[in-house]
């Protein structure tokens, strides 16, 4: 077979095939298919280092061809990048990670809890220490002086779905299908770690030809448990007031068009979470808009006044939920679909085990002519008049620009395939709130982890996933500044999209957030933070450096006329600067954070005594 790692004609007779284990591995992702025939893993990410470049570098380079391979500028990133391909897909498709045994691994950490969170999945191929334990220590072990099988590879098992540690080439025959059921399984879905021992990698060994026949890998559809739908059925036809909370699981299941349709048929208000947005356009009549946190007041109004919430395909966050004080009906109850048991029984839930799709399907079926309550269209109305206010260009030419304006201006430049992403900061809430999305697919937020960095990366990955999209990333400065390198990598490999970065001169977000606790504005925004030298640092200039075609905007209505002629090849970047006092007033509701019991300031005691009404408030529901 030589280098190959594909099984040619004359070795699909033999019953063996002698591989190393690193090309096994490749053989086997190369041959899993979805049901729609398309290959599952679609190529890997790697950054080659001590403990891969051997091995695994060997076995990805024979199969560049069929399988590519691609360079990144950090495997937290590179990682962020699959995950963002994945979520765009709908966990349909995704792609594999691989690094070195040392930094390297532990750099991915923080992408494998961001795909954890937000149940994507991702298979990470971190190299190992020496199984056979020749050399200890390897360069970049890490030793346990308790444990000897310990490696800086066991920070991933809190963080993965399925962890295996490979220490002998005969383990990847029960490893692999196991690893890709998790990646494939909707419940269960989440990052795989196979931490990979370096000499292993580089072993032979006669491997079944029958393990790399084509796989097509079915997604479950589990359909609901006749009890729970009875119980379900009755307790949407008692209800007077219901709402539909809409989760990520919807679009992960294909399930928009059903829920258009249920919500139509039985007159069923739907809010949408952050994971949720977009899966009805905003202007449709069942649409009510965001909830929560950084949610409408049309939402937040609809959800405190229903006797049911129907969960579809959510985790009930502290965000959806105003951290359990929004939905104050005390008659209330809650209903949860969800394809996962540990999310449907949340808070006393009522549990419907099922794929969404189905779900709402046979319940639409069973509730026949059933219909809620009609609400008055002023409610969304009104809302969007609030919306249409804060993100109209300002009236004075020289007024410093707010983050709820530039929503606006690309609002207004928008097309049917546009998608905005973003990840982290003053933006998630401000999209939440103020993006009017056009269909499914169309708003791709990461808001599970809230993971800085995720912005640049997570757009490359949404670009490649659907090369049709007119991609629009919103970072703020702090953001670029923790992970702006694979910029250069989308340039390098002529991916297209835009990236507009709001300049509020530090972490604006939680310099509110401190400032609303009572605290004094410190260590947030550049100006309050420890330093000699004043902050310079020029977004333009550094962009352009890595290849990026870059702009200065100087008010609103100069970055409505530079978005009104993006396109084109290369990456743009639009910098703005942004006054990171204000946000958007209306809707939102309570949040817990913890203020400080006792203080020797006195906005700090204020806040203290207005939090435990809050709490006070919640407890009593």
């Amino acid at each position: 077979m030589g280098q190959s790692a594909q099984l040619g004609k004359g070795e699909i007779g033999m019953k063996t095939v002698r591989l190393t284990a690193a090309q096994a591995l490749v053989c086997y992702i190369e041959n899993q298919f979805n049901e729609d025939g398309d290959r599952i893993i679609e190529g890997v990410w790697a950054i080659f280092g001590h403990g891969n470049v051997a091995g695994i570098g060997e076995a990805l380079y024979a199969a560049r061809d069929r399988l590519p391979t691609y360079r990144g500028h950090n495997e937290q990133t590179m990682a962020h990048v699959a995950i963002a391909y994945s979520k765009q897909l709908k966990r349909k498709r995704m792609m594999a990670v691989s690094s070195s045994i040392g930094p390297g691994a532990t750099n991915m950490v923080t992408a494998a809890a961001l795909a954890y969170v937000n149940r994507l999945p991702v298979l990470l191929i971190p190299g190992d220490v020496f199984a056979n334990r020749g050399p200890d220590p390897v360069l970049q072990q890490l030793e346990d002086f308790g444990d000897g099988t310990i490696s800086a590879n066991d920070c991933f098992k809190p963080v993965s779905r399925y962890f295996d540690r490979i220490m002998r080439p005969e383990q990847l025959l029960t490893a692999l299908p196991r690893a890709f059921r998790t990646l494939t399984d909707p419940a269960d879905c989440g990052p795989v770690t196979l931490a990979f021992c370096q000499d292993v990698q580089a072993e032979a060994y006669d491997f079944p030809v029958s393990f790399f026949t084509k796989q097509a890998w079915i997604v479950r559809r589990p359909e609901p448990d006749a009890i729970e739908f009875a119980q379900a059925v009755d307790v949407i036809q008692r209800a007077k007031n219901p709402v539909i909370v809409a989760g990520g699981g919807v679009h992960y299941s294909d399930a928009c068009e059903a829920l258009k349709s249920f919500a139509e048929t039985h007159n069923i208000p739907v809010v949408e979470t952050q994971a949720g947005k977009s899966a009805l356009a905003w202007d449709h009549a069942m649409a009510f808009g965001p909830v929560g946190v950084t949610g409408s007041e049309s939402a937040n109004i609809v959800c405190r006044d229903a006797d049911l919430i129907i969960g579809v395909g959510t985790r009930f966050q502290d965000f959806t939920t105003g951290s359990w004080s929004l939905f104050k009906n005390p008659m209330r109850k809650i209903l949860a679909l969800n394809v996962q048991p540990y999310d449907s029984v949340k808070h006393g839930a009522l549990s419907l085990v099922a794929d969404a799709r189905v779900g709402l399907e046979k319940l639409s079926a069973a509730l026949k002519d059933y219909r809620g309550a009609d609400l008055s269209p002023s409610i969304c109305a009104h809302w969007y008049a609030a919306v249409d206010a804060v993100t109209q260009a300002p009236v004075e030419a020289n007024t410093l620009p707010t983050d709820m304006q530039v929503v606006g201006a690309m609002q207004r430049t928008a097309n049917e395939n546009t998608v905005v992403m973003c990840a982290a900061g003053t933006m998630p809430g401000e999209l939440h709130k103020l993006w009017k999305s056009l269909g499914p697919g169309s708003y791709h937020m990461e808001y599970g982890f809230s993971c800085m960095g995720y912005e640049i990366a997570g757009a490359l990955g949404i670009k490649m996933a659907e090369p049709h999209r007119d991609v629009i990333c919103f970072t703020g400065d702090g953001t670029y500044m923790m992970a702006n390198s694979e910029l250069a990598t989308a340039v390098m490999m002529g991916i297209d999209f835009t990236l507009i970065i709001t300049d509020n001169r530090g972490y604006g977000c939680i310099n509110r957030l401190q400032m609303g606790t009572g605290n004094a504005e410190f260590n947030n925004l550049l100006d309050h933070a420890h330093h000699v030298n004043p902050s310079a640092i020029d977004f333009v200039k550094h962009s352009e450096s890595m290849g990026a075609k870059s702009r200065k905007i100087a008010s609103i209505s100069e970055l409505e006329e530079a978005l009104a002629d993006r396109g084109g090849k290369g990456v743009q970047v639009f910098v703005i600067d942004t006054d990171p006092y204000p946000s958007t007033e209306a809707g939102g509701s309570w949040w817990d954070v913890a203020v400080p019991e006792v203080s020797d300031r006195h906005e700090v005691n204020e806040a203290r005594a207005k939090y435990e009404v809050g709490v006070r408030e919640r407890n009593e529901l």
